[in-house]
């Protein structure tokens, strides 16, 4: 008979915590140097085009005869207009058109989209027919046209940027209606759905902390390229004159002075740093999208 001393009890370690699949998510896009270097560019945009007053002290509306056209130089670092504008100020100011459309934008079709593909997932049936139907008939709307037609109808009832947002939300919530609505009718089959169910859960609540939360991996992806798509709907917009007012500065209504062939050929320093913006700021959007899409894919491989 063997007896064991206190110093002999090997006590049993605790089990370290596995993190979740959202901190798992987090080290995995920060990882992805791509990803983070689009996001410190995508970042340093945003609050030099917001913090724009503070920047540069140079007015974007007054007109000055005795400075158009002018090359780029110490006093104007990209330049001035056609109507004598610091290009590099417009820039600025511009950017911040741009972003608060994209991003105006994504929040309206990315809340409009989840709640119509939330309740037309979940209830099925009747409601997910005539759901359906309806964000068949959003679809089916030329958007441009629609765009440039409501537009117009509205310029003068609601603030020219604010109609550009809601003209462009109303018709566009339609593709992120049916990805939300396919993943939750995939994600209502399993138990822990059908658990909550039978013990009373009110639908509000299963879709709001059951769903949703389980189906935010797929609208985060979407909301972040739907910000690309939005800010290229602006400039192409603006270009043709239908988007934001000539009188606020955004990247496509500088470009729209390179319908000019003159300006176009000669006068490079007008529309290539706006044409620039646009394109690192797409581009930059796209590569976090692809870090989140794959941060978030727990099929992805490290």
């Amino acid at each position: 008979m063997t007896l064991v001393t206190d110093q002999e009890v090997i006590t049993p370690k605790t089990p370290k915590k596995s993190p979740s699949p959202w901190v798992i998510a987090r080290r995995k896009f920060f990882k992805n140097k791509l990803a983070m270097i689009s996001l410190i560019f995508l970042l340093i945009v945003i609050i030099l085009s917001f913090l724009a007053p503070y920047i540069t002290t140079k007015d974007i509306v007054r007109v000055d005869f005795m400075k158009i056209s002018l090359p780029p130089s110490s006093e104007h670092w990209l330049g001035t207009d056609t109507n004598g504008r610091d290009v590099f100020t417009r820039m600025l100011y511009a950017g911040r058109s741009s972003l608060t459309v994209g991003l105006g934008c994504m929040i309206f079709i990315v809340v409009i989209g989840t709640i119509v593909g939330s309740i037309s997932g979940y209830f099925g049936g009747k409601i997910d027919q005539m759901l359906m139907r309806f964000t068949d008939f959003v679809l089916m709307f030329p958007f441009l046209v629609f765009v440039i037609v409501i537009n117009t109808i509205l310029s003068g009832k609601i603030s020219g940027l604010w109609t550009l947002i809601i003209v462009i939300s109303l018709l566009s919530w339609g593709g992120v209606a049916r990805i939300v609505r396919s993943r939750v009718l995939a994600e209502k089959e399993n138990e822990y759905i059908l658990a909550a169910q039978s013990i009373g859960c009110k639908p509000s609540k299963i879709i709001i902390k059951h769903l949703l939360p389980n189906v935010a991996s797929t609208i985060i992806v979407q909301a972040t390229l739907l910000m690309a798509v939005t800010i290229v709907a602006e400039s192409s917009l603006s270009f043709l004159g239908f988007g934001v007012p000539a009188d606020t500065p955004s990247w496509g209504n500088m470009l729209f002075e390179a319908r000019n062939s003159e300006v176009l050929k000669g006068k490079l320093w007008m529309w290539v740093p706006p044409a620039i913006a646009i394109s690192l700021v797409i581009l930059s959007i796209n590569f976090i999208g692809e870090g989140l899409k794959d941060a978030l894919n727990p099929k992805s491989r490290r």
